[in-house]
């Protein structure tokens, strides 16, 4: 999702980013605010003052958006679901959760805290507003209030439609998988909604663009094919998740992994190995037992001229603990790991001995091919209940 992301501060524990993707959008609604949205909203200010007022109300947006997204990182802590961080990017803010919420009431409440933590924000504002236009304050400190109280009702309201990824597609999703108890099942409703949404976001556009507002008739349709494909990406994550949970690391592994052993060469290591196999990292095993790991960075420590009287024991490492997991770990727990350390594969190791190898790739691929029946098979069934119910209700 993320291009290149920078870290801007840390807040009640939680670490704050934001995506390269943002920054360009905020040299757009700086730009838009200064030169069309302000001087509509308060009049005959200098060039200088709407630049100022755009500057601060940017700035105020990114508090507004961190504020929204805090308010999900909060009640994911309530509830026992670690949080990486929070991350603004070009569509708006996302808090990256170690793991799904575990219940329907949960998720609920969680995607509910958003548009609140909003709609209270938006209030406040606008009750700022009031003072300083009643205590005839500055007219350009009442135009940013004013114009930032609107900005987060419309994002408390954006985020209440129904359609997933959305705050309200969440919620949708939760209020199903209470009562149906099928999670997937609820996910598959509610990206639906979301594709639908999308696909009205973009015919919204395009209109827009036929009428002459091309920049937002644009800016809608790229939202509207964000969440055809947000939504469509969630509900494989779900099913994916589903495949996988449960599931112990052993299912899965190479059982014959790629193993250097510590009386290799540094030129066997390379020519034999790194050439042959193209990994970046080698565990290094003697009669089965893990001793540790040799990289390419630690190759590159050693001269060419070296290589042949130098050993792979010369340079071995402890293997990093982000690269190493049991064979009864849960497998979805793994694959998380992987992509959250951005370590693979991982060594499978039992009592010392490395019994087999993860492979990222390898766990994709499965699923890819799950997923062309799984899928299919799901939304088939998916479909029938509904035919029922519509039946009996006519």
């Amino acid at each position: 999702m993320f291009f290149y992301r920078i870290r801007l501060f840390s807040l009640f524990g939680f670490d704050v980013y934001v995506d390269a993707s943002w920054l360009l959008l905020a040299v757009l609604i700086a730009w838009s605010l200064a030169i069309g949205a302000f001087p509509n909203i308060v009049s005959g200010l200098t060039p200088a003052a709407y630049w100022s007022m755009a500057v601060v109300a940017t700035i105020g947006l990114l508090f507004s958006i961190v504020f929204h997204e805090m308010s999900h990182a909060a009640v994911a802590q309530r509830f026992g679901m670690p949080i990486r961080g929070i991350t603004l990017f070009i569509f708006g803010g996302v808090a990256e959760m170690h793991s799904e919420p575990t219940s329907a009431a949960r998720e609920f409440l969680m995607a509910l805290a958003g548009p609140v933590a909003s709609a209270i924000l938006g209030l406040l504002l606008f009750l700022l507003f009031g003072l300083v236009t009643s205590s005839h304050g500055p007219p350009a400190i009442a135009g940013v209030l004013w114009y930032l109280s609107y900005l987060n009702w419309t994002l408390a309201v954006f985020n209440l439609v129904p359609a997933f990824p959305l705050d309200g597609g969440r919620m949708l999703r939760a209020a199903l998988w209470g009562w149906r108890n099928d999670v997937v099942w609820a996910t598959w409703v509610a990206a639906g909604a979301g594709n639908i949404f999308g696909i009205l976001l973009i015919v919204l556009g395009l209109i827009e663009v036929l009428r002459g507002d091309f920049v937002g008739g644009i800016w809608l349709a790229l939202i509207g094919l964000f969440l055809r494909g947000a939504a469509s990406a969630s509900y494989e994550q779900t099913l994916a998740r589903q495949i996988l949970s449960g599931q112990p690391v052993s299912r899965f592994m190479n059982r014959q992994p790629i193993a250097v052993s510590p009386e290799r060469t540094v030129r066997e290591l390379v020519e034999d190995y790194v050439y042959r196999h193209h990994h970046k990292v080698f565990p290094v095993v003697r009669d089965g037992r893990l001793l540790g790991c040799v990289t390419t960075t630690q190759v590159s420590g050693v001269g060419e001229d070296q290589w042949d009287q130098r050993t792979v024991a010369e340079i071995i490492e402890p293997c990093s603990q982000d690269n190493i997991i049991a064979p009864e770990t849960d497998t979805l727990e793994a694959m998380t790991k992987m992509q959250r350390t951005g370590r693979s594969p991982l060594l499978v190791v039992d009592r010392g001995q490395l019994v087999g190898i993860l492979s990222l790739r390898d766990l994709l691929e499965y699923l890819m091919l799950k997923l062309q029946f799984e899928g299919r098979h799901r939304r088939e069934t998916a479909v029938r209940p509904q035919e029922s119910y519509g039946h009996l209700r006519g």
